[in-house]
């Protein structure tokens, strides 16, 4: 593992991801990669008593299933690094009780599944662990009530909003296997340009995306066509094209392939206003999607980089400014 310029990892033993699995809600069933999840939820509750014990169940269920893809059992799983939206992150402490691996919890909002990857990968370079676990996840109705309102008020959504994605992801990192490869990674760093809107969190992530992806290309020497596909996590519609304004204004033009999850999660009709954010977003795009596009040889090299906003429904309350992060993450094919 090499440390180039300020923030970027290059992992030369790269990590193989040996398994990957991704359980999404109705509504997302319904939309552009309903085909490619494992599977899907013909109600949001999932049998359980509340939508939390839901979005635990979903991440268990996601991580079980890519464990069982790789052909391990739990015994094999050195560490399990996973996160989640909700207070305390209880969907991913109490998915992975249970289990006799090391937990790490991880907190970096909708970016947490670039943050897991990304350490899982640093944890093997390292030669600490030969088997890590990543997950994230979140459900729609529980994290209304986290950064906004109970879906009990009935509060009008401005077209500026997007729609909490209910789904769960997880990747399994190994030392050794085939397909592809978790080759480096960016380490983001907040930013804060001083938006306040709690329903516009595109506009407050899209800097850090931007600040992300320029130091990315900086410090790789790379440019944005070097990869197949480009994705950041979930800036939705209108942070997208935020970003995209962003990199030019850095002398950065990204290509036709660059795209957003959460802008690309949803069909249009499907009232998500600007598009699909949460945890669970680009955790459940990438374990799917991507992976199987990757493990059947359509794409080669992928850079994602999940975003998010560290904001709570307190912090809004008080009128602090919502913090963006974003983490690059990048997989290739040998």
């Amino acid at each position: 593992m090499r440390r180039i310029g300020n923030q970027t990892f290059i992992f030369d033993k790269p990590p193989f991801i040996i398994g990957a699995s991704a359980v999404a809600g109705p509504k997302e069933a319904k939309g552009n990669f309903g085909d490619y999840f494992d599977l899907n939820l013909k109600d949001d509750a999932f049998g359980e008593k509340s939508y939390e014990k839901a979005e635990c169940k979903m991440q268990k269920t996601a991580m079980e299933s890519a464990v069982e893809k790789a052909r391990l059992t739990f015994e094999d799983i050195d560490a399990i690094l996973s996160g989640d939206i909700s207070n305390q992150i209880t969907a991913s402490s109490f998915a992975a009780r249970g289990h006799n691996s090391m937990y790490l919890g991880l907190y970096g909002a909708c970016a947490t599944f670039g943050e897991a990857a990304i350490l899982g990968g640093m944890l093997i370079c390292g030669g600490f662990m030969n088997r890590v676990l990543c997950a994230a996840s979140s459900h729609f109705s529980s994290a209304e009530r986290q950064y906004r309102y109970p879906l009990e008020l009935g509060n009008q959504r401005p077209p500026s909003s997007q729609w909490t994605v209910t789904a769960a992801g997880a990747i399994v990192l190994s030392v050794n296997g085939d397909g592809p490869r978790l080759t480096g990674g960016t380490v983001g760093k907040i930013v804060d340009m001083g938006v306040t809107d709690a329903n516009n969190m595109g506009a407050a992530m899209a800097p850090a995306a931007c600040e992300c992806i320029y130091a990315h290309f900086k410090e790789t020497g790379r440019a944005p066509d070097y990869y197949d596909l480009i994705l950041t996590g979930d800036l939705g519609k209108f942070g997208h094209s935020l970003l995209l304004r962003l990199l030019k204004e850095k002398g950065v033009d990204m290509p036709e392939s660059f795209n957003d999850c959460g802008a690309m999660i949803y069909k249009d009709g499907q009232e998500a206003f600007q598009g699909g954010s949460g945890a669970g977003c680009c955790g459940a795009v990438f374990s799917s999607f991507i992976y199987k596009q990757m493990s059947a040889g359509r794409l080669g090299r992928v850079l994602i980089v999940p975003t998010g906003a560290l904001l709570s429904k307190t912090s809004a309350e008080q009128g602090e400014s919502i913090p963006g992060i974003a983490h690059a993450f990048s997989v290739e094919n040998p």
